[in-house]
C-alpha cells in the first residue's frame, strides 16, 4: 500500500512558509484570497514567531494564532504548524545569558539574529518544551492541523558549541563511547605530543589553541555535536507524538551546496516510520564551482529522497532571488517551475517555498516569496499560479516512487574526517568531489541514490565511491561482498586510508580497499594548485597523483603520461568474484569521469536524450509510471517517448517534444 506522507492534504503539497505576525491583521485575509488562487493547500506557520506566542516567560499568547488557524481551514488550508523554537525571542537570551553559544575562541555570541542558543543548554531546551508542549495541547485536534514542523533547519548557525555547558555535555557522550580513559586515549592517539589525558575533567572542546589539534578529537567533537542537535528534534518529536498523536512530526533538513554539518543518516531513521516524514529545504548557490543550478537541485532531491528510503517533501526553495550570498541572481522565467518540478520528479510530495509573502524589513527582506514586493502584477506570481495549477494536475503522481540502479557513497565522518588539520592536500575535500560525481552523472542522464558504506547495496549494479577517506572493517568488508557478489565498484583517490578512529591503517595505501583493488600505493604525489597530468589513455588527471604499483590480476586501463609519478598506473579494474572494482588514482576531469563512469555501466534513464534535458521516472507498485522531462536548454528538444502529458493533456504517441524550457510529465 502506498503511504501518504500528509494524509490531511489531498493531492501533492504546495504552499510555503507563512507569517502572519509581520503583518497587519486586514492583510490576512487578502493572503487566504490568494492562496485559493494559486492553489495552496499547506501552509507552514509559526517558524519564527516565538516572541509573538511567549512574550514573556510563560505567558502565552494564542489568540492570533487561532485566527490565522481558523482563516486558513475556512480558506482550504491545511497548517504545517511550527514549534517555534528556532529563534529564542530576546527576553529568554537576556534572562538566561549562560544559553548563548559560544565559539571556538571563547567569545560568547549575542542574541539578535536566530538560532543563539548552545544545544546542551538545559534553560533552553526546558523552555523550547514547555512552548512546543502548549502548543500540542491546544491545537492537537484543530481541523487545520495536517502536520508538526520541529524546529528550523538544525545546525544551520550554531552547529558547534564550545562553551563550558557543552564541554560538560561533550564528556558524557565521550564516556558513553570509549566507558575509560585508557580507551579514549588510546582512540585519540593522545601519545603524540603528549597529550595522554589522566581525568576526565581534563577533557576539553576542540577550543583554539596553539597549532594542529588532535584530528579524532575534532572528529569526535563533530560527533557529538550532530548528536546533541538530534537529541533536540527527538525530545520535541517524542513531546508532540504523546500530545498529538497521529500527526505527521518533521523538522526541515538542508542539502544546499556542501552543507554536511550534521549526520543525516543518523537522522534519517529518527524522521521516518509510522507519524514521521524527512523534509528538506534546498536553495541554488550562484556562481558554483561544482555544479550548474539544475544539477545542485537534483543532488538535494537525491539526496534527501535516499534519507527518506522513497518519497520526501520540499519544505523550503526559493521563487525567484535569495539574499544572503555576496550576489543574488534571479531566476529566470520558467525556472520556478522547472526547480519545483525537479524536485518533485526525484520524489518530493510537493513544493513549498520560504516564504509566502516577501517581508517588508529584516535580515531576510531581499529573499524572494510567492507573493513578491511587487504583488500579483508579476513574473513570480504568474508563475506561481501556473505551478500551483501543474500539481493539481500531478496528484496521481503522489505516492510513486523513484528506483535509481546507481549509488553514491556518502558518509558524513568519513567526510569531516578528510576536511581535518594536516592533510597531505586541502584540495582533497571530499564533499564538491562527491557533488561532482553526481553532477556527471546528472549531464548523462542517470538517476542515482546515496547510500552509507554499511547499507544494503545489493539493489544496485554500480556503487560510485568519489571520496571515503574512513571506514570502519565492517563497512569495508560490506563493499568487497558487494563486487563479489556481483556488482561494480568504482573508487576515487585517498579512500580507505584511515579507520573509524582516523587512525592510518598501514601496509600501503589504499589502506581498506588495497586487497579489494589490487593496488599497491606506497606514497601519494599531491598536484600543486591548478596542476594537471596526463594519462595515456588522452585523459587528464587533476589534484591528486600517487606512486603506486598493480598487483597481478589487475588491469591497468591507463597510466600516468607525465607529472610525478610518470608511467604507474592511474586508473585500474580487477575481478572480484562476480563482480568487477574500478580505482581511479587521480581526479578525473569531467568529460573524463563521464566516460569512465558510462565504461562502468552508468546508464541514462532516457538514452539519446539531448544535452540539458532532464529525464526522471517515478513509478507506482502496481506498474503505473510517469516520465518527467525538464528542458533546461534554451532549444526545443525532441525525444523518444510516449504517452498522455498530465500538465497540458497532450497524447505522444511516439515522440515528445519538450519546449525550450519546459517541463512535460508523462503517464507512461
Amino acid at each position: 500500500m502506498t503511504r501518504v506522507l500528509v494524509p490531511r492534504v489531498n493531492g501533492l503539497c504546495y504552499g510555503g512558509d507563512y507569517n502572519p505576525e509581520q503583518w497587519p491583521e486586514e492583510v490576512w485575509a487578502e493572503d487566504a484570497k490568494l492562496m485559493r488562487e494559486a492553489g495552496v493547500n499547506l501552509a507552514t506557520v509559526g517558524v519564527f514567531a516565538w516572541s509573538a506566542l511567549e512574550p514573556a516567560p510563560g505567558r502565552y499568547e494564542f489568540g492570533w494564532l487561532d485566527r490565522v488557524l481558523d482563516l486558513l481551514h475556512g480558506a482550504g488550508v491545511a497548517v504545517d504548524l511550527a514549534t517555534a523554537t528556532a529563534s529564542p525571542p530576546p527576553w529568554f537570551s537576556h534572562r538566561y545569558p549562560e544559553s548563548l553559544p559560544v565559539d571556538a575562541d571563547g567569545r560568547r555570541l549575542t542574541y539578535g539574529s536566530r538560532q543563539a542558543f548552545c544545544p546542551s543548554s538545559p534553560a533552553y531546551r526546558q523552555a523550547a518544551l514547555a512552548l512546543a508542549g502548549a502548543l500540542a495541547d491546544r491545537y492537537h485536534d484543530h481541523p487545520a492541523l495536517a502536520m508538526w514542523h520541529v524546529h528550523n533547519e538544525y545546525g544551520c548557525h550554531n552547529p558547534r558549541c564550545y562553551c563550558d555547558v557543552s564541554a560538560a555535555a561533550f564528556r558524557d557522550w565521550l564516556r558513553d563511547r570509549y566507558r575509560d580513559l585508557a580507551t579514549l586515549n588510546e582512540a585519540w592517539g593522545t601519545a603524540f605530543w603528549s597529550q595522554r589525558y589522566t581525568g576526565w575533567e581534563q577533557v576539553q572542546p576542540p577550543r583554539t589553541t596553539t597549532t594542529t589539534p588532535n584530528p579524532t578529537h575534532l572528529l569526535d567533537f563533530q560527533r557529538f555535536c550532530s548528536d546533541a542537535l538530534l537529541a533536540l528534534f527527538k525530545a520535541e518529536r517524542d513531546l508532540l507524538h504523546r500530545r498529538s498523536p497521529g500527526v505527521p512530526v518533521t523538522t526541515n533538513l538542508m542539502a544546499t551546496g556542501n552543507f554536511a554539518v550534521l549526520d543525516y543518516w543518523r537522522w534519517a531513521p529518527e524522521m521516518t516510520g509510522k507519524d514521521r516524514l524527512v523534509s528538506m529545504d534546498h536553495y541554488i548557490v550562484p556562481g558554483d564551482p561544482v555544479a550548474p543550478p539544475a544539477a545542485q537541485v537534483a543532488y538535494g532531491a537525491d539526496r534527501t529522497r535516499s534519507l527518506a528510503g522513497g518519497p520526501w517533501l520540499l519544505m523550503e526553495h526559493s521563487t525567484s532571488a535569495l539574499s544572503w550570498r555576496p550576489y543574488n541572481p534571479a531566476k529566470p522565467p520558467g525556472q520556478l517551475i522547472r526547480d519545483s518540478l525537479s524536485h518533485v520528479a526525484r520524489g518530493s510530495e510537493g513544493a513549498l517555498f520560504f516564504q509566502w509573502r516577501a517581508s517588508r524589513y529584516g535580515g531576510e527582506k531581499w529573499h524572494s516569496a510567492m507573493v513578491p514586493h511587487a504583488g500579483t502584477d508579476s513574473k513570480i506570481w504568474r508563475e506561481v499560479v501556473t505551478l500551483g495549477g501543474h500539481l493539481q494536475r500531478l496528484a496521481e503522481v503522489r505516492g510513486a516512487t523513484v528506483r535509481a540502479q546507481v549509488a553514491i557513497l556518502f558518509d558524513h565522518e568519513s567526510a569531516w574526517a578528510s576536511d581535518g588539520p594536516s592533510q597531505p592536500s586541502a584540495e582533497m575535500s571530499a564533499v564538491p568531489e562527491i557533488r561532482r560525481w553526481h553532477a556527471a552523472l546528472w549531464r548523462m542522464g542517470v538517476t542515482a541514490d546515496f547510500a552509507h558504506p554499511a547499507h544494503d547495496l545489493s539493489r544496485y549494479h554500480l556503487v560510485l565511491v568519489p571520496s571515503l577517506y574512513l571506514i570502519d572493517d565492517a563497512a569495508a568488508a560490506n563493499l568487497h561482498r558487494y563486487a563479489a557478489a556481483g556488482g561494480t565498484l568504482v573508487i576515487g583517490p585517498y579512500s580507505g586510508i584511515a579507520d573509524e578512529r582516523d587512525h592510518v591503517r598501514l601496509g600501503g595505501y589504499p589502506g581498506a580497499f588495497r586487497d579489494l583493488l589490487g593496488v599497491y600505493v606506497d606514497e601519494f604525489f599531491p598536484l600543486p594548485p591548478g596542476g594537471t597530468v596526463s594519462l595515456d589513455s588522452g585523459a587528464t588527471g587533476r589534484v591528486w597523483t600517487e606512486h603506486a604499483r598493480a598487483e597481478a590480476g589487475t588491469t591497468v586501463l591507463a597510466s600516468y603520461a607525465d607529472g610525478p609519478v610518470a608511467n604507474c598506473p592511474a586508473i585500474t579494474r580487477r575481478s572480484v568474484g562476480a563482480g568487477t572494482a574500478y580505482y581511479l588514482g587521480t581526479r578525473l576531469a569531467d568529460a573524463d569521469l563521464a566516460a569512465l563512469l558510462a565504461s562502468a555501466g552508468a546508464q541514462p534513464a532516457l538514452p539519446g536524450a539531448p544535452p540539458g534535458l532532464e529525464a526522471v521516472r517515478r513509478a507506482h507498485d502496481d506498474g503505473r509510471s510517469y516520465l518527467f522531462l525538464l528542458n533546461h536548454a534554451g532549444a526545443d528538444a525532441v525525444v523518444p517517448a510516449s504517452g498522455v502529458d498530465l500538465l497540458t493533456g497532450a497524447t505522444w504517441p511516439d515522440r515528445v517534444t519538450v519546449p525550450a524550457g519546459g517541463v512535460v510529465v508523462l503517464r507512461e
